[in-house]
């Protein structure tokens, strides 16, 4: 496997949530327990895709190449022959054995499969937006993935839950590497002043024996691709489990957040400030998102889609509008003659 090590990519995963075949066939594994997990909110269409390549773009210059994974359809709008643009179907790096699916984990563990992908890379999820200039010093330094090595215990509280998808990454952790020992080599990584506040979490931990979880701020994640090679090596059983659920499981599953955790775990990481970005959940009342948005007060923002939403209409154009207000402009991955 040839990797890439002095570039830094890009990787998108997304779903258009409204094409009936992708839906066609996404409800022939369906099952009723799978019903609050793959709901239709968690797949439909924001129409503001467009803003997170303008984003990347305009702020974020330097990524080398990015890598836009879908089941099949694409953006009218896309512009297709940037050569920048690395469109991936997911036959084209997950194994057949694990296709069709609709697990948004099996896409994410088998990442490192893609070929050409960067050894360093960022892996953004749809509803991730960056809104002012990021250098790439934010996401990798010394050679290593930036992260907030935070401990934040985990709670399960139901079989819907994420939390339980969590759970399940921590079992393996705890099972690869020693809490005392993992802080103990590189204190830095654990007890530092960025971490402002959240280091009273560190300190008020330091007599649990195990790791009880970490801090997710729910924004993009640096990637090592040989992390993906070594836990795949270790635990494959574990992660063949996981992508061979056609639909997300969050009871059995794992996802792409062990292989971050592993990174932490294995002090291969170097510490940032949490508050680097900002994590929404998306309401009927969302001035202070858009306010947030215009003022650029944070450097890029998660805007999570609320399964409560009443007026989704009204919502969408509004969170599009303070979207259009920072990024008006059309960017090189967006045909000429669309609107």
């Amino acid at each position: 496997m040839i990797l890439v090590k002095d570039k830094i990519d890009i990787v998108i995963p997304w779903v258009d949530g409204n094409d009936i075949k992708w839906q066609n066939e996404k409800n022939k594994y369906k099952q009723k327990k799978d019903e609050k997990l793959n709901n239709s909110s968690r797949f439909r269409d924001w129409d503001n895709l467009q803003y997170i390549f303008r984003g990347i773009e305009k702020f974020m210059p330097w990524v080398n190449n990015i890598f836009f994974i879908t089941w099949g359809h694409l953006p009218k709008w896309l512009n297709v022959d940037n050569p920048k643009l690395k469109i991936i179907n997911h036959k084209d790096y997950i194994p057949n054995k694990y296709l069709p699916t609709f697990n948004s984990h099996t896409i994410e563990l088998n990442l490192y499969r893609i070929k050409d992908l960067s050894e360093k890379f960022i892996y953004f999820n749809d509803d991730t937006f960056v809104i002012d200039y990021m250098s790439e010093s934010a996401f990798f330094k010394n050679g290593l993935p930036c992260d907030c090595g935070i401990l934040n215990p985990i709670i399960p509280v139901g079989y819907d839950n994420f939390s339980n998808v969590s759970v399940n990454n921590l079992t393996i952790i705890n099972e690869e590497f020693n809490k005392r020992t993992s802080i103990k080599k590189s204190i830095f990584n654990w007890y530092n002043i960025k971490y402002g506040s959240n280091l009273i979490r560190n300190f008020s931990l330091i007599p649990w024996g195990k790791f009880p979880g970490f801090y997710n701020g729910h924004l993009p994640n640096s990637f090592l691709k040989s992390t993906f090679c070594e836990v795949w090596q270790k635990y494959e059983e574990t992660l063949d489990n996981t992508c061979s659920c056609h639909l997300r499981d969050n009871f059995t599953n794992v996802n792409q957040w062990l292989m971050r955790y592993w990174q932490l775990g294995k002090n291969q990481f170097y510490p940032r400030n949490p508050n680097f970005g900002k994590f929404y959940e998306i309401t009927d009342n969302n001035d202070n998102i858009i306010n947030d948005i215009k003022s650029q007060k944070f450097k890029i923002v998660c805007l999570n889609d609320g399964i409560n939403i009443n007026n989704f209409e009204k919502t969408k154009y509004e969170i599009n509008e303070a979207l259009s207000f920072v990024l008006p402009n059309k960017c090189s991955f967006e045909k000429s003659d669309t609107i």
